[in-house]
């Protein structure tokens, strides 16, 4: 029997912005190869993707157009998530952004409040659906998507790490609010991770690869995969004693300060003006 067996898990971000495995696939893959029947959320059809990498390893999953921002569409898709599958016991919340550069003095307010809506503001968002839904199947497990930036300060752009750092306070928050309805709230936060997100940016090259890889004790370099096993952890009722964490995925960078520096580089980004998929 897999670990995830009779429960269904919602993935955030389910697609990719380029070729390759995302956090948010990579994550999907794994829940569902461990048991659990997984609705993917996006708005990009390379979400279809991640279905026929679900289904060919003999998982069972459904694609679901969501624009996490949209209030109104993520009650409507969370209800036809539960109509489809009969419940609702995990959420991996992975959307987001890089945002904007700069600091507060030049920062775009537009771009700064599309930032803090598609990183920080859909996390509310999907949890308020989720969470009713969890009470009735009786337990559930929230995943919140943080990072390096959110641990640490030194960020370069203030939007991106300002929004890491809330859900940090966010997920710290929530798990204690809902601890008592046997609902987990947890964080992962990856570091220097090579995604499919950062391999589609410019003067991403070996050189630089190399140095990211640097900038942690192990000397390796993260994939989404790393990130994908921090998930599937928290997400499994074998951790039911652990809420209210944040992980690091991120080979012991958070002890390099060297490392905030570059991480914008993993950052997500903004396709169509929506919010699609993260990292």
């Amino acid at each position: 029997m897999a670990a995830l067996d009779g429960l269904v898990a919602v993935v955030t971000g389910a697609g990719s912005v380029g070729p390759g495995v995302g956090n948010g696939r990579a994550a999907a893959i794994r829940l569902a190869e461990e048991g659990a029947r997984v609705a993917l959320l996006d708005m990009e059809s390379s979400v279809e993707d991640t279905l026929d990498m679900i289904q060919q390893r003999g998982g069972e999953a459904a694609v679901f157009r969501c624009d996490v921002t949209d209030a109104e569409m993520v009650e409507q898709v969370v209800a036809a998530t539960v109509a489809h599958f009969g419940r609702l016991d995990i959420l991996f919340n992975n959307v987001g952004i890089a945002g904007p550069p700069g600091t507060v003095v030049d920062v775009d307010l537009e771009a700064w409040r599309r930032c803090l809506d598609v990183n920080l503001t859909s996390m509310v968002l999907t949890s308020r659906a989720c969470i009713p839904r969890m009470r009735k199947a009786g337990a559930g497990s929230i995943i919140n998507m943080s990072s390096l930036a959110g641990l640490r300060g030194g960020h370069a752009a203030v939007a991106y790490a300002t929004t890491k750092g809330a859900v940090i306070s966010l997920t710290q928050a929530m798990a204690s609010q809902h601890g008592r309805e046997s609902i987990r709230v947890n964080a992962v936060a990856p570091g220097l991770v090579y995604t499919p997100m950062v391999s589609t940016k410019s003067g991403v090259d070996e050189a630089t690869r190399a140095l990211r890889a640097s900038l942690n004790v192990l000397g390796t370099e993260g994939t989404a995969w790393d990130v994908a096993e921090a998930v599937l952890y928290l997400a499994d009722p074998r951790s039911r004693w652990v809420t209210g964490v944040v992980l690091p995925v991120d080979a012991g960078a958070a002890m390099h300060s060297e490392a905030i520096e570059v991480s914008v580089t993993e950052a997500g980004a903004t396709r169509g003006g929506r919010a699609a998929g993260a990292r």
